[in-house]
C-alpha cells in the first residue's frame, strides 16, 4: 500500500458548521473527513485527518508529513497569514501540498490576502467551500 495523504487543518476548522455558516457552510469537519475518506478509498489511499488549534502541533504533523506522507492537503486557516513556522516545515516537504480554503480569502479583509504557504504549494484552492478538499485530493492522487 502507498503512503498515506496528511489532511491538515487549522485553528477554528473544529468549529466548522456553526462557526460563521454564512461563509464556511454547514458542514462540519467530520463531513469533510468523511467526504474525504470516501474519494480517498476509491483511488486506494488512505489518510491521516488531523485538526489542531495550536501551531507548534501543526508543525509536527508537517515534521511527520515528511517522513510518512505521499502528499499533504492544508488549511493552516488563520495561520496562513502568520505562521512562517509552518512554511518553514512545509518548505521541507518533498512531495505534494495542496493549499486549501474553504472561502474565497481575496474576497475577505485585506490582511487575509497574504499567505505564508501560496509560494510554496503545489496549487493553492480557495473559495469551493468543502469540495476544495476534494478537488485536491483528485489532483493529488494523479501527481504521486
Amino acid at each position: 500500500m502507498s503512503k498515506p495523504i496528511f489532511f491538515l487543518n487549522g485553528p477554528n476548522l473544529n468549529m466548522l458548521g456553526t462557526r460563521q455558516p454564512e461563509v464556511y457552510g454547514y458542514d462540519t469537519l467530520a463531513d469533510v473527513e468523511a467526504k474525504c475518506r470516501a474519494l480517498a478509498s476509491e483511488h486506494g489511499y488512505e489518510l491521516v485527518f488531523a485538526q489542531s488549534n495550536h501551531e507548534g502541533e501543526i508543525v509536527e504533523l508537517v515534521q511527520r508529513a515528511r517522513l510518512e506522507a505521499c502528499g499533504i492537503v492544508i488549511n493552516p486557516a488563520a495561520y496562513t497569514h502568520t505562521s512562517v513556522a509552518i512554511r518553514d516545515a512545509l518548505v521541507t516537504c518533498e512531495m505534494p501540498i495542496f493549499e486549501v480554503h474553504i472561502s474565497n480569502v481575496h474576497a475577505r479583509e485585506a490582511f487575509r490576502h497574504h499567505s505564508y504557504v501560496s509560494d510554496i504549494a503545489t496549487a493553492v484552492i480557495a473559495g469551493l467551500g468543502i469540495e476544495g478538499y476534494m478537488a485536491a485530493l483528485r489532483r493529488l492522487v494523479q501527481l504521486v
